[in-house]
């Protein structure tokens, strides 16, 4: 019965693993709907271009294959423990802007920020799965520039919710990654190249 109670480490990790997509694919659906609330509450347009936000992390990368599945775990931490930082900062300037907390805009945010929080503290328990434990909360996390005007905050939240939206979907993808079961362990990159 004991045994029951407690499943394999691989169990355990492709379970995480589909917890994980399942919050990474409601994340993602619920940042789109924010984004909408956030360009009609800041009048902006839809599609409005913004350039590479800095403090923000980008979600593309640079041969995705090639990374182990702790080095995709590690990446995820460190860019949603910023967006957590981002979104409070966003939620206060929206408080600050408007007055109030008790708006569309403010809950969307507020619900949003729970969601990352959520996210995060689930990687951190994956990572601990992994072994390798989560990195000390003592991360560097950027904060963003405060002598921004207010429109350019608002094209800031733009590109930070854009920017959230896109690393739902790589989160799914590297979920999928590492849910595979691998022949070896996951601590060395495994080429899967040979025939």
């Amino acid at each position: 019965m004991a045994a029951a109670d407690s499943p394999s480490p691989g169990l355990r990790r492709r379970d995480l693993c589909s917890r994980g997509i399942r919050l990474a694919g409601k994340m993602r659906s619920d940042v789109v709907d924010l984004l909408d609330t956030y360009v009609e509450w800041q009048g902006l347009d839809a599609s409005a271009s913004v350039a590479a936000v800095e403090g923000v992390p980008t979600a593309a990368v640079e041969r995705w294959d090639e990374q182990t599945g702790t080095q995709r775990l590690l990446e995820n931490l460190a860019a949603y423990r910023t967006f957590r930082a981002l979104l409070a900062q966003m939620l206060e300037e929206q408080q600050e802007q408007l007055g109030e907390a008790d708006t569309a805009l403010g809950r969307a945010l507020a619900a949003v920020l729970l969601q990352v929080s959520a996210f995060t503290y689930h990687l951190e328990e994956l990572l601990q799965l992994e072994s390798r434990g989560p990195p000390s909360e003592e991360v560097d996390v950027p904060v963003p520039p405060s002598h921004l005007g207010l429109f350019e905050r608002k094209l800031r939240g733009l590109g930070v919710l854009r920017e959230l939206a896109q690393w739902a979907v790589r989160s799914a993808r590297d979920l999928r990654q590492l849910a595979k079961p691998s022949p070896g362990s996951s601590s060395a990159p495994s080429p899967e190249e040979s025939p």
